[in-house]
């Protein structure tokens, strides 16, 4: 209760008016009043409501606001799309409001308890009050038999005055101008003649709009006598032959006879019509129905394509489409093989995962072209919305089938190639969670009868065939990763990326910038100088930009000069490109003290770290610089400990972590790092600075290590190996339990370099250490 002058937070309410024991729910979505139910929920749950004289006003004043408001009591938050929240409160006194802050987050004002001055009044005068305003509510409550059966009760077994001449503003639907007179009316006398007035008012008013609506029925009575004799007017001209207009239930039921699906599917669909049928033609509900009608008869319930089985020509488009790729290309094709032996669809849920820029999306148009097949593609990036995948329920306004369902009418068939794009990127929010939504979708144990909201009738998904992309696992829930088959779509080296160049990207950069083969031609040592010097990615897509403006630049000089053929070697790039933006760090030179090559896996490809250690009198604490992540700085440590173990086979003294300090640092300070792959080459480069042995300068590493000197096994050894042969490694040290996936690669990438398997620290540092 406010006892004294107290301040609280205010929220200014538009075209409306709330009185004490009034209860009452709107919708807030100003951030100022937003601000003000927070702090309100945060405190003791009250809030002051105060009327907009101007409901058009969006930044009120205390100028702009009612005087007199009423202290509330928040009983629920519900919060809406859009930044919107619902509030349910209950009135609980009068307020002035005396003063009014408008600069802070919310409305901040100052309010004093509104005192009912009513002791003038006697018993007897009450009594006669009340029996007068009793009397105006049954006269009332004649004119609005609702009214009578449903307010009328609760209203008269009030005996207190104030309580019934405020009850009667809040059960009776006035307008929020009339509730704020008598909210303001602080004497008895002054509400008492408002709310006499007021029911005498909506007497008049209501035997007037009776009379009004005997005379409007009476015209509709004839127009509807109209309306009829039309009809059988129509009938009788139908009969005649002279007209034989088809209705739209009319129309569905022909749709609907021709479309091809189950009889389960067919009686919901009739059922459907003959609701349409009984309802009124321009009704709210008969449009609903209509557009749901609309929408299941265009799906393809049982409408096949027929593909194309022919194996030969699968392979002649894949490879005529894309360079490599070649466990993809078989894994399409084995699919293909085992379809037309088992006569079935039953479609397999292949997840394409790898960098950027390979070629994912691509592949699953060349894929569909291959089949036969028709192509949709279904971007999930981004999508929080559960109902993005199953749809809305048709009974809310503007209800429409999920992402799924409109790809299969967009494709036409039951049996397309649907691509789920950037399946990595789902995310979740309070309105559900996407990934989970898509476990059904992807098991084909489930998609038999795949539900949505919107069309509620199972639909047969198993003839579907999915294809996802991504560009990493991690971030794939486990269930939805379990039901798709991965494959890794790997980094493409130098040799890889010319051939696609050359094959791929010229022909059609070269189309692009309206150019022909006989006006603009490009080298080959130019491509390669720009796979070296102006692109460094896992993929292809900065090579085409690369190429598309050299073709640009070649365009326009073709024009200005009124060339007659432009040939483009390596010499040119420097004019067309600008100065090589790649460098690749080479092997130093001379073998070192305490300077290793590692290598590392990256988005965009691979790349070789130079770990470089110092160590200096101290106090044995290891410094690390470089930007390096949790795991990579745990692995240091793990480091650290194994070389203090093997320290005596070296004769270090036993005080000499005690006395000096080690400093390792990646340099690339400004780029982050992680991972616990680097974690023998930390070693390495630790033993090296401590006991002063140099370290050969032509060998690179990887592997994670344990405490013991075990060294486990990494992944990312394609990238990596390609790495070490840009910068002229001839020696790479691997984890012996990485033998299959060095089996894996071609004698393209590991050609010319030595591998060397090593399963403890003691053979990584006999190959590493020179020998004195």
């Amino acid at each position: 209760m406010v006892d004294k002058t107290i301040t609280m937070p205010v929220i200014a309410l538009r075209g409306m008016t709330v009185l004490p024991k009034m209860m009452l729910h709107f919708d807030i979505s100003r951030t100022k009043s937003i601000a003000a139910v927070e702090k309100a929920m945060v405190g003791d749950q009250r809030v002051c409501l105060v009327t907009q004289k101007n409901s058009e006003e969006a930044e009120p004043g205390i100028d702009d606001l009612y005087q007199v408001g009423t202290v509330a009591l928040i009983k629920q938050l519900v919060k809406l799309p859009n930044n919107v929240i619902r509030v349910m409160v209950e009135g609980v006194e009068r307020v002035e409001l005396l003063t009014l802050d408008t600069e802070e987050p919310m409305l901040i004002g100052e309010v004093e308890k509104t005192l009912e001055a009513d002791d003038s009044i006697d018993y007897i005068t009450r009594q006669a009050m009340i029996q007068i305003i009793q009397e105006k509510l049954e006269e009332y409550g004649k004119e609005n038999p609702r009214i009578a059966k449903e307010v009328l009760p609760n209203l008269m077994v009030l005996t207190d005055l104030g309580e019934l001449l405020d009850q009667i503003a809040v059960q009776l639907s006035w307008d929020y101008r009339v509730r704020q007179q008598v909210l303001e009316s602080a004497l008895l006398e002054d509400r008492y003649a408002l709310v006499l007035k007021q029911l005498i008012t909506e007497i008049e008013v209501t035997k007037v709009k009776r009379e009004l609506q005997s005379h409007v029925k009476e015209r509709i009575d004839k127009n509807q006598k109209d309306y009829i004799l039309r009809e059988q007017l129509k009938v009788i001209r139908e009969e005649l032959g002279e007209d034989n207009p088809l209705s739209d239930a009319d129309d569905y039921l022909k749709k609907l006879k021709a479309l091809k699906a189950d009889k389960e599917t067919k009686d919901k669909i009739q059922k459907e019509i003959d609701r349409f049928k009984a309802m009124p033609g321009g009704s709210q509900e008969a449009n609903v129905v209509r557009m749901y009608l609309e929408t299941v008869l265009e799906l393809p319930w049982k409408k096949l394509s027929k593909d194309d089985n022919s194996i030969a020509h699968a392979e002649e488009i894949l490879n005529e489409d894309h360079y490599g790729l070649e466990k993809v290309k078989e894994r399409i094709l084995e699919y293909l093989a085992v379809r037309v032996l088992t006569k079935k669809g039953s479609s397999p849920i292949i997840c394409l995962v790898g960098p950027p820029g390979t070629g994912k999306t691509s592949i699953a148009r060349s894929v569909a072209k291959a089949l036969n097949k028709e192509y949709v593609r279904i971007s999930l990036g981004g999508i929080r919305d559960e109902a993005e995948i199953r749809g809305h329920r048709k009974t809310y306004v503007g209800a429409m089938p999920g992402r799924i369902v409109e790809a299969l009418r967009q494709a036409g068939v039951s049996n397309p190639l649907m691509l789920l794009d950037e399946i990595d990127k789902v995310s979740r929010d309070y309105k559900g969670d996407t990934s989970s939504a898509l476990l059904e979708v992807l098991d084909s144990e489930q998609n038999v009868k795949f539900r949505d909201h919107y069309v509620e009738i199972p639909i047969d998904l198993s003839n579907v065939l999915f294809l996802a992309t991504a560009n990493t696992t991690t971030s794939i829930p486990g269930p939805l990763l379990d039901r798709m088959e991965v494959i890794e779509v790997n980094s493409y080296t130098e040799n890889e990326k010319f051939h696609i160049a050359k094959n791929y990207l010229v022909r059609k950069q070269r189309e692009k910038n309206g150019l022909t083969e006989k006006q603009v031609s490009i080298s080959d040592k130019a491509l390669e100088k720009i796979i070296h010097h102006y692109t460094r990615e896992a993929g292809v897509r900065n090579l085409e930009r690369r190429i598309g403006a050299v073709f640009r630049k070649a365009a326009r000089e073709f024009l200005e000069y009124e060339k007659s053929i432009i040939e483009i070697s390596e010499n040119d790039l420097e004019k067309y490109l600008g100065k090589e933006k790649v460098q690749f760090e080479d092997v130093n030179e001379e073998d070192q003290v305490g300077i290793v090559r590692g290598l590392a896996w990256t988005s965009v490809g691979g790349n070789t770290l130079q770990i470089e250690v110092n160590v200096m009198p101290g106090k044995g604490t290891l410094q690390m610089t470089g930007q390096m992540g949790d795991v990579m700085k745990e692995s240091a440590q793990t480091a650290l400990s194994y070389i203090r173990s093997v320290c005596p086979e070296y004769k270090v003294k036993d005080d000499y972590f005690e006395k000096h300090d080690i400093h390792l640092h990646i340099p690339e300070g400004a780029v982050p790092k992680d991972g616990p792959s680097a974690g023998i080459t930390m070693a390495t480069a630790m033993l090296s600075a401590v006991t002063n042995r140099k370290v050969n300068a032509r060998v690179a590493m990887t592997g994670e290590i344990t405490l013991r000197g075990r060294v486990l096994p990494i992944g990312g050894l394609k990238e990596k190996i390609l790495a070490a042969r840009m910068a002229h490694v001839e020696k790479v040290l691997v984890p012996d339990r990485n033998r299959p996936d060095i089996a894996e690669l071609s004698e393209e990438i590991i050609g010319g370099l030595e591998i060397i398997y090593v399963k403890d620290m003691s053979e990584v540092l006999k190959e590493t250490f020179i020998q004195k």
